[in-house]
């Protein structure tokens, strides 16, 4: 399995590039995940210079024959990045790899028990989802594609994905997993697109697209206009 580092938007110094080699060692991720394909890091840079503090950015993306684990962190220079989104990886595996050697679904949340903790979303001004880790962050406006952070400048960032439906519990785990505030993934009771997300706390909640009622509700739907 090797390493590729990559930037967007940015070039890469070779001696970063051995550092990330350095840095994340093979043999201690696989221990803790024997089953990785990939391993790739991704290098960003902010040019406002009102974000300063958090310039760089580094995203390590970790593929294998199970969940995607993501972790990502920013600082004032990409080494630090590197730093601090390293720990939050090796926790991450490590979660999983110890769920593994626990019983099935041990400290999971109980698929019976999930609709009891889904609440309502709450959103900002901005039509964005409030938790308690977005609350003060820079205000993000997004447009289709496009993602506006606080007055500029406009960062467009678009990605696309495959992925089987599963289950709400398994959103869940594996929203845990890649250390997000949300998670879109396809129902698989009622096969719609769907979003979990944090709430207060240990809550969640979760949003769901009906896209057929929509079809039915306007006149010359989709199905009439199949039919001529």
């Amino acid at each position: 399995m090797d390493i590729v580092v990559k930037g967007r938007k940015t070039e890469v110094p070779e001696r970063f590039r051995k550092h990330v080699a350095e840095k994340l060692k093979l043999d201690k991720i696989q221990k803790l995940d024997g089953k990785v394909i990939s391993l790739d890091v991704e290098v960003s840079k902010e040019p406002n210079p009102r974000q300063a503090d958090r310039s760089d950015r580094v995203e390590i993306t970790v593929r294998g024959r199970g969940p995607v684990i993501r972790a990502e962190a920013a600082a004032t220079d990409p080494y630090a990045a590197l730093d601090l989104a390293t720990a939050k990886l090796e926790a991450r595996l490590r979660k999983q790899h110890d769920k593994r050697l626990s019983r099935r679904g041990n400290g999971r949340i109980p698929a019976s028990e999930v609709p009891a903790a889904v609440g309502a979303a709450e959103l900002d001004s901005s039509g964005r989802l409030v938790t308690e880790e977005t609350a003060g962050e820079v205000p993000v406006t997004r447009m289709g594609s496009l993602e506006i952070r606080g007055e500029g400048p406009v960062v467009v960032r678009e990605k696309t994905h495959t992925a089987a439906p599963m289950s709400l519990d398994q959103a869940l785990y594996e929203m845990e997993l890649v250390g997000h505030d949300f998670y879109l993934f396809v129902d698989a009771e009622n096969k719609t697109p769907s979003v979990v997300y944090r709430r207060h706390a240990y809550d969640y909640g979760v949003i769901h697209l009906n896209t057929d009622a929509f079809a039915e509700e306007t006149p010359g739907g989709a199905g009439g206009a199949l039919g001529g």
